[in-house]
């Protein structure tokens, strides 16, 4: 019993940080209907900056961290209005396979500049500093990292409910010419939409750092938010979240009880199950646009 526990607290706080990403890919994807295949990779630039001023350059933690946060905004702000915004009669597969591209060049950037080689993340918590509950065992930073995953869904969630900017993100999702019939300046909703997203994935970023650091860190994170985010409906972020730490959970114990070889194959057999049986997702309502 104590192992079963133990392997679920271990799946929820792995969940945490799929949750994470797959909040940033949601925020995305409720404004324009794309999915972001570079959100990994944009954390990964901020984190590696990150990195080499804290080790090389003796920036303090205080100064160091939301630096990375509003680079990650600036980031973000940056290849939606460089990028994104210059193709011309861009439909949603063309947007998608940009963000592959931005994704490819900025991973190569990173390797470019820093090597393959392992780093670590210096961090004001240790990542095996554990915190006894009951029987079960979990880190530090596995608590703040759960912490902060759900602080993040409460926030957007009413900013996306209560807000004007939120509300008007939603409207350019659903119909960018209405939107924009109705005063909505659509292409900076877009801009500062990547904006945040970037920002909530920089944070996921800076939460995995400490435990494993090298060019591809982020990539399979990325793929499991956007499993989680598929599963519980890509426009829902109670929904990303719920199938995130559902993720953790059933990969953990799959890994515990069958086989840890064919554990990251579990999210993706989620992707196809959902696709097949509810492509919407459990918390999304499936609608169909008419013209």
């Amino acid at each position: 019993m104590t192992d079963f526990l133990q392997m679920i607290a271990s799946g929820i706080a792995v969940g945490s940080s799929y949750a994470l990403m797959g909040l940033a890919m949601v925020i995305i994807y409720k404004t324009s209907e794309v999915v972001n295949f570079a959100q990994g990779e944009m954390a990964l630039l901020s984190l590696f900056l990150t990195y080499m001023v804290l080790e090389f350059h003796g920036v303090p933690y205080y100064v160091a961290f939301p630096g990375a946060l509003l680079f990650a905004v600036f980031l973000g702000c940056f290849l939606e209005f460089a990028v994104l915004r210059r193709a011309k009669e861009p439909n949603v597969l063309g947007m998608i396979i940009i963000t592959i591209g931005i994704e490819m060049i900025l991973m190569g950037l990173v390797s470019w500049k820093f090597g393959a080689d392992p780093k670590t993340m210096p961090f004001p918590i240790g990542p095996y500093d554990s915190v006894a509950i009951g029987e079960v065992f979990v880190s530090s930073l596995e608590v703040l990292t759960f912490v902060t995953a759900i602080a993040l869904m409460v926030v957007l969630f009413l900013f996306f409910r209560y807000s004007k900017l939120g509300v008007a993100m939603k409207a350019t999702q659903q119909n960018s010419m209405a939107a924009r019939l109705m005063g909505i300046k659509t292409k900076r909703i877009l801009m500062i939409t990547w904006g945040i997203s970037s920002f909530v994935g920089c944070t996921a970023g800076l939460l995995i750092a400490p435990t494993t650091m090298q060019p591809y860190m982020m990539w399979d994170p990325m793929l499991k938010g956007f499993a989680a985010a598929v599963m519980g409906g890509m426009t829902s972020l109670p929904g990303s979240v719920f199938g995130a730490y559902l993720i953790g959970i059933i990969e953990n114990l799959f890994g515990g009880y069958i086989s840890i070889e064919f554990k990251s194959v579990v999210a993706f057999f989620i992707i196809v199950l959902v696709l097949c049986v509810k492509p919407s997702g459990l918390f999304a309502r499936h609608f169909v646009k008419k013209v």
